[in-house]
């Protein structure tokens, strides 16, 4: 997914993401909970009309281009069309699992490493911050805001950390 529909599911979310307690009360804010819709012999579900609509309008670009891109996505698409559902009905059925997908990611919690090591290293060293940039092709405002937790690089903060204990 982009940086606007992660943005809106996240606005959608709010600041806490704990008072949604399972996956379909997500789902249900997002406008992408199935309510039955049968009647007579026929056995169906629709999308509810309620919760946030521009949540459910990213779920559903984000269903167009798992359909359009995704290997997975489309096997998914040709069994459901193989079992005789329209195209509405799957993207029904994707919504509700990316759904499911965003949820998860909300509520993991993320290992964040620490970087409050980096700059008593330096300085103990007597490494400069012109010198460290240098060495790795920066500016010096990029590994100043690394040791200071403004910016968040976790590959290059390890890379740094190695030469940091190497020198």
């Amino acid at each position: 997914m982009g940086p606007d529909t992660a943005a809106q599911l996240l606005i959608t979310t709010g600041a806490n993401p704990a008072r949604l307690r399972t996956e379909a009360s997500f789902a249900a804010l997002c406008g992408a909970a199935p309510v039955p819709a049968s009647s007579g012999k026929t056995n169906r579900h629709r999308l509810s009309r309620g919760g946030d609509r521009a949540a459910n309008a990213a779920l559903y670009r984000i269903a167009l281009v798992r359909m359009a891109r995704c290997r997975r996505t489309r096997e998914f698409v040709a069994r459901q069309t193989l079992a005789g559902r329209t195209k509405k009905e799957i993207i029904r059925l994707l919504k509700r699992a990316i759904a499911r997908e965003v949820f998860r990611l909300l509520t993991s919690p993320v290992q964040v490493p620490e970087i409050a090591d980096l700059r008593p290293t330096r300085q103990t060293k007597n490494i400069t911050l012109t010198a460290a940039a240098n060495h790795f092709g920066v500016w010096p405002a990029v590994i100043s805001n690394i040791e200071r937790g403004l910016r968040r690089d976790d590959a290059f903060a390890d890379a740094y950390r190695q030469w940091l204990t190497a020198a």
